[in-house]
């Protein structure tokens, strides 16, 4: 008798990702959970500042009609479904799920459960009196010094809510800021029954949704190992693992899918975002990635096992943002002959009419994109006779004012500059506010989730 398999299938890697990617995971073969990961850190505060203009708003609005898709086939097939597509507003989103549910006739077939208590937003205040400065982890200041600045606050929490909602009988939960490694190990834990402190498991699934976290890059995608040879990327498979009791996964993809699930992809996944490797830490416990056991064992399937952990710590982590300015970016390109040196001409003369005016910014930054936007000047010179060259400026400020003038100084070199503009990408430059991070530590015993499940009544 083989050992129990529970296969949980990546949807989406971010917001903004394949959406077919859903569909095909669902039809494409036998999967029990669709993992769908929306957020990051700049996705909170853009969440918050639409819901600022709407308050219906604050979620992945592409998620509610991808549900509409796929939900029949879902609730068919008795797949289960995790999402942090909630974002600062999970309950507007649950409400619209509700509501295409029920236009689908899926009453009585669909419990859908609801993770909430990661936003303190409203709460800065009082817990700031209470003694927890929310300091900045990268300079020590207190929040306090911008706090008529944020614009979201936003706990990490972990698998706990979604283990709850499971065990509540939900067949979709939706959730805000869980970590994206939550939306895996949740459902792992819930089918094994394993205990919370049980670190080598609570690592072992940490690191399966940390290689299917972002999608199709852990099967092929943005690969950089022998890229050539990944093929079928227009139909590209993403990510299953397929999780035993023992705490050892495979990592493999649907048959007939474009892509690859190799130790090589694999890897390249496992070093995204990783710091100390002996020490990643998630609010469920320690992951040492240094245990990490990789091994192809067939076409598109690689064992991962022989992970270790360690206990989670007392702290939560707090993504945080706040409006700390304006900034805005314009292009110029220019064309052979020169193509460098009119563009660095062009930087020229542009910062020379700016200091003229009297205009002061915080940073001005050019890239000649073309010649070293990418890597500098570490590859040596540019080539002097690139066909093409983009002048590409930006700068920042704190008042408006000075951002407003820069975008109408762009224009007039195509007629005062150097020669050869060949084109001026989007127009004028738009003003834009600049979202900053805050990345902070709150004791987790102030910071609780509450989790309810509906069921769609008819």
């Amino acid at each position: 008798m083989t050992d129990r398999v529970v296969r949980v299938a990546a949807g989406q890697g971010f917001w903004g990702d394949w959406l077919e990617a859903p569909v095909r995971q669902v039809n494409g073969g036998p999967i029990d959970y669709l993992m769908m990961d929306y957020l990051a850190e700049v996705t909170m505060s853009i969440m918050q500042k639409q819901r600022s203009r709407d308050p219906k708003a604050g979620y992945a609005r592409d998620f509610v009609p991808l549900m509409e898709r796929i939900l029949p086939e879902v609730v068919k097939r008795r797949i289960k479904v995790t999402s942090n597509a909630g974002g600062v507003n999970p309950r507007g989103c649950a409400e619209a799920v509700l509501e295409v549910g029920q236009r689908l006739g899926l009453a009585g077939r669909l419990n859908l459960g609801l993770a909430t208590g990661d936003d303190i937003l409203g709460r800065l205040d009082e817990l700031i009196d209470a003694g927890h400065p929310l300091a900045n982890m990268e300079t020590g200041q207190p929040l306090a010094d911008i706090r008529d600045q944020v614009l979201s606050a936003n706990a990490y929490l972990g698998m706990a809510p979604i283990v709850e909602a499971l065990r509540l009988g939900a067949d979709l939960v939706i959730t805000g800021r869980v970590t994206d490694t939550g939306l895996t190990l949740g459902p792992i834990f819930h089918e094994f029954g394993w205990p919370s402190d049980d670190w080598d498991k609570v690592a072992a699934g940490t690191v399966a949704g940390h290689i299917i976290e972002c999608g199709a890059q852990a099967s092929g995608g943005n690969l950089l190992k022998d890229w050539r040879s990944v093929k079928g990327l227009e139909n590209p498979g993403f990510p299953i693992v397929e999780a035993s009791a023992d705490g050892s996964f495979v990592v493999t993809k649907h048959a007939r899918t474009g892509g690859v699930v190799s130790v090589a992809s694999v890897t390249e996944q496992l070093v995204y975002e990783m710091g100390d490797p002996h020490s990643y830490i998630t609010p469920d416990g320690i992951a040492d990635f240094t245990t990490i056991q990789l091994r192809q064992i067939g076409r598109d399937r690689v064992r991962v096992s022989g992970i270790k952990g360690g206990p989670r710590t007392p702290m939560l982590k707090v993504s945080i943002a706040y409006f700390y300015g304006y900034k805005a970016v314009g292009t110029l390109v220019y064309s052979w002959p020169e193509a460098y040196e009119k563009a660095r001409a062009a930087d020229r003369i542009l910062r020379a009419r700016l200091k003229d005016l009297g205009l002061e910014y915080e940073q001005v930054l050019t890239e000649f994109v073309g010649a070293n936007a990418t890597h500098g000047n570490l590859s040596g010179p540019p080539d002097p006779e690139a066909p093409e060259v983009q002048l590409r400026i930006g700068v920042r400020a704190r008042e408006k004012a000075p951002v407003e003038r820069f975008t109408r100084e762009i224009a007039p070199l195509v007629l005062t500059g150097p020669p050869s503009v060949t084109g001026f990408a989007g127009g004028r430059p738009a003003v834009e506010e600049v979202v900053a991070y805050w990345p902070a530590l709150i004791d987790r015993r102030v910071v609780e989730s509450e989790v309810r499940v509906e069921i769609l009544k008819a």
